[in-house]
């Protein structure tokens, strides 16, 4: 009997505990004006600095080997419980202490989520910080987006020359804080200490499933896939980085990603979030004017032309009836953030620039 009671409190406890921190932690969500002000302002950036400079020590990601622990240890308990079943042992105890476990690990992994990170989703966010007002746009003001970064576009690609070596991924991961660096000077929200980059211990995989990076919320890590084509990853860098300082959903990434990378004075990353950007806005583009859209194509210089056919073949060697399913799955996990448009969020950033654009007269 003592031992019954022992083992109701094990579990009711903790579970008190918790739901009552994600009951809170919820409420504390609706009101985003209080989330940018107490947490992403106040408790987040000292946190995730401290977080950062732990895990910042350690070469190797510490992020992909949770991970990895966490895939393993599933389905350890899902063999367990497979030969419960066969050996046909009575299965009532076994089952309420494995849905007791997962209740448990459910709300812990939420309420930590959303301590160490995932608040930052119910945020002002950057439209705020930038004092920008994102409207629908029109097909003239997307036209003369699309143009503007395509001079741009061409214009870094030629400075890099007809064969541009890229530097090492951790020399990105220290240039990454420089470019932050400039940005903070014209907007201070942007300073950027203890990157804490790794290379993904998953990158051939990550080929497979259609990421370039991700962020880690649990150890603070910024992981990036660098089996990429060269010039894609600078620009990953940004985008990761910006969500190390709290920018969760993919369009506030993307937007701060490019006004970092855009504003570092370097090269490469100029060039890299070109890249990326006119392939947002031209594909937008297409859809409502698709002449205009493909005179784009054809006026992008030779080098870049190149280089989007190297990252088409990239694309294509690696297709495969997986990624699909992997980008449907992360489009819900985007939905069930704020994020409405699922994978279709990182597009989201062409409206936000041309909002950049008109407060601030360039891109």
């Amino acid at each position: 009997m003592l031992k019954k009671i022992s083992n109701r409190k094990r579990f009711f406890l903790p579970f008190f505990i918790l739901l009552t921190l994600a009951i809170l932690i919820k409420v504390f969500s609706y009101f985003p004006s209080k989330v940018e002000h107490y947490y992403s302002n106040g408790f987040y950036p000292p946190f995730s600095r401290f977080l950062r400079k732990i895990t910042g020590i350690f070469p190797f990601s510490l992020g992909d080997i949770l991970y990895t622990i966490a895939l393993l240890t599933l389905m350890i308990w899902l063999i367990r419980g497979l030969r419960v079943f066969i050996k046909k042992k009575p299965l009532k105890p076994v089952f309420s202490s494995a849905l007791k476990k997962m209740i448990l690990w459910i709300l812990g992994i939420y309420v930590w989520f959303n301590i160490a990170w995932g608040l930052n989703y119910d945020r002002l966010g950057i439209t705020y910080k930038l004092g920008i007002e994102v409207k629908t746009y029109s097909t003239s003001e997307l036209t003369e987006l699309s143009q503007s970064l395509l001079e741009q576009l061409n214009k870094t690609r030629l400075q890099l020359g007809t064969a541009p070596t890229y530097p090492s991924a951790n020399t990105m991961y220290s240039q990454v804080l420089d470019a932050y660096g400039k940005a903070s000077k014209t907007f201070p929200f942007l300073s950027f200490q203890n990157p804490s980059m790794k290379s993904s211990l998953f990158g051939n995989l990550g080929n497979d499933l259609g990421y370039l990076g991700y962020y880690n919320p649990f150890s603070g890590e910024a992981q990036v896939n660098t089996t990429v084509p060269a010039f894609i990853i600078p620009f990953t860098v940004c985008h990761e980085a910006a969500h190390q300082l709290g920018y969760g959903s993919e369009s506030e990434a993307n937007l701060v990603g490019y006004i970092t990378a855009t504003q570092s004075g370097n090269t490469m990353f100029q060039y890299s979030a070109y890249f990326n950007l006119f392939a947002y806005a031209n594909s937008q583009l297409y859809q409502v004017d698709s002449i205009t859209a493909k005179a784009n194509i054809k006026n992008l210089d030779t080098l870049v032309k190149t280089d989007y056919q190297t990252y088409r073949d990239f694309l294509i060697a690696h297709q495969n009836p997986i990624e699909p399913i992997i980008s449907r799955y992360y489009g819900l996990f985007l939905q069930a953030n704020k994020q409405p448009l699922g994978i279709l969020t990182y597009d989201e950033v062409v409206g936000w620039l041309i909002a950049y654009k008109n407060k601030f007269g360039k891109i």
